[in-house]
């Protein structure tokens, strides 16, 4: 059998070997500058990706090869770079040094920390183009990656290893739902390790940006977080490399069989950043002024995400890749792309926003392709028919709206969903523990709270849960163990809905 290690292993040695030779190292002129793209000739040995050394320091990376010349990206200044000056091959691709002391920290598109602090001494370089994990390293998504977030994790459950799309426009809380999945892993599950959170930033201010690093630091969730922060004053070429550096960082930890939660926010912003270079390296732009590899290049970051399976260590990378939408259209070229290559998209829509849901999920368009394989059972047994539920109650709530009379049965469903509804909204950046989420969901999908007014539900919810935590502890603990519910657990539950409703004042 072939060792593809020993195969790789071998690959590279000879690649520093022949970077290391001063007959093969290839030394060309710049030809032309142009908005920080180098065009430069004599490069015969280079290759796609290669780094690229200037007289001045400057360092650039190969985006395009020509059959005369190379079109190199510059990852800082440049502005010196003239006609005539000599370039030289160094036989590396661009590597990030990866390792545990950066945890907490902001670092930028290359990996170098922004907090003026020095760099990580321990770690390892990662290289920011890999290709994906095979079939055979890999094992179906089964492990739950709880968010905190009622509606995810009860109708579209995220797995460890999944790639999940949180989509919808500008201001409807997208960037929120990352954070408070990232919030959410301090509660650490039992029998397994805390999972190690990555946010990358593309093309945000960076107020925007130190407002979330303020967030995770208040609710302290910094200390098992990794920002990789490639802001909208930065270059394009940065902004391009940001969540490739994001993922080799995750590789890091993965190789070491940790779980990695990664959150690319966001996506639209980074195929603009691909866009501008490609424009600049005179590639034909295809549909909506898009180069036609763009899809290719999401497809690569996105299949990093990944489920190994205990013979190769047995981690996990989970992708939350955000895209932005122009009125809600989700047929736009980005998009369609983004949902064809990830396990599941949710759906963020403006009217439900503005009603005052939220997260405002669209139950009808978004979907988990992993489904109950991640959620637990005493999850599963609670909010299994809640998604369908969820769908006829809008449809039902915008017939009822014409005034027509309605039966018993519709009232009855209509009535539940209203329940059901309020119980969904969630206050930014307070994820639940899954024994909370449990207990809110089973009291309104079991109708124990039928007979609390809706308004008051929301109420209700919030008292409950400081009641239960402190009156029933071993049922929270029950809850919290994963198991279904048994006929007990629910008759408990009862019991308690019924005391904590006497006390209960709407």
């Amino acid at each position: 059998m072939i060792d593809t290690k020993t195969i790789i292993d071998n690959l590279e040695q000879r690649l520093s070997t022949f970077a290391d030779d001063p007959k093969t190292q290839n030394v060309g002129k710049v030809e032309k500058n142009t908005d920080g793209v180098i065009t430069a000739s004599g490069l015969t040995k280079a290759f796609m990706g290669e780094i690229i050394a200037f007289a001045d320091g400057t360092t650039g990376f190969i985006l395009n090869l020509d059959e005369d010349n190379a079109s190199i990206i510059l990852l800082s200044g440049g502005g010196e770079i003239k006609e005539g000056d000599t370039v030289k091959t160094t036989g590396k691709r661009l590597t990030v040094h990866a390792s545990e002391e950066l945890l907490g920290r902001a670092v930028n598109a290359l990996g170098a920390p922004v907090d003026g602090k020095p760099g990580a001494k321990k770690g390892k370089d990662m290289p920011l183009e890999k290709i994906a994990a095979g079939v055979v390293e890999r094992e179906p998504v089964g492990t739950p990656l709880k968010t905190g977030i009622k509606a995810f994790d009860a109708m579209f459950p995220i797995g460890r290893g999944q790639r999940e799309l949180i989509i919808g426009d500008r201001g409807l809380g997208k960037t929120a739902i990352a954070v408070d999945s990232i919030i959410n892993q301090k509660h650490q599950v039992k029998g397994q390790g805390k999972v190690i959170c990555i946010y990358v930033a593309i093309g945000q201010k960076q107020s925007s940006i130190a407002q979330v690093i303020e967030k995770l630091k208040q609710e302290d969730a910094l200390s098992y977080t990794i920002v990789v922060a490639a802001s909208a004053s930065d270059p394009a070429s940065l902004q391009y490399l940001a969540p490739y550096t994001g993922s080799a960082i995750a590789e890091y930890f993965l190789e070491k069989g940790q779980d990695v939660l990664i959150v690319y926010d966001d996506l639209t912003k980074h195929a603009w950043a691909y866009r501008q270079l490609s424009l600049v390296l005179k590639r034909p732009a295809g549909r909506e002024a898009y180069p036609g590899d763009i899809f290719y290049l999401h497809s690569k970051l996105l299949e990093r995400a990944v489920k190994l399976n205990q013979k190769n260590g047995g981690g996990s990378i989970t992708a939350l890749p955000i895209i932005e939408t122009q009125a809600g259209d989700i047929s736009a070229y980005i998009p369609t792309n983004i949902i064809s290559i990830t396990d599941g998209q949710i759906f963020l829509v403006g009217d439900l926003f503005n009603a005052g849901i939220r997260p405002a999920i669209n139950t009808g368009t978004s979907v988990s392709r992993v489904g109950g394989a991640a959620q637990t059972g005493a999850m599963k047994s609670v909010a299994g028919k809640m998604k369908l539920e969820m769908s006829q109650f809008r449809e039902l709530a915008a017939f009822a709206q014409f005034g027509s009379e309605l039966d018993a049965d519709t009232q009855a469903q209509l009535e539940r969903g209203k329940r059901i509804n309020e119980v969904l909204k969630q206050p930014q950046y307070q994820p639940l523990e899954e024994a909370l989420e449990v207990l809110s969901i089973a009291i309104v999908t079991n109708g124990m709270v039928d007979d609390v007014p809706a308004e008051a539900i929301t109420k209700f919810e919030k008292e409950f849960h400081v009641y239960a935590i402190k009156h029933y502890k071993k049922l929270l603990e029950s809850l919290n163990s994963g198991a279904k519910l048994t006929e007990d657990v629910i008759k408990e539950l009862k019991k308690a809905t019924e005391e904590f409703k006497k006390k209960f004042v709407a």
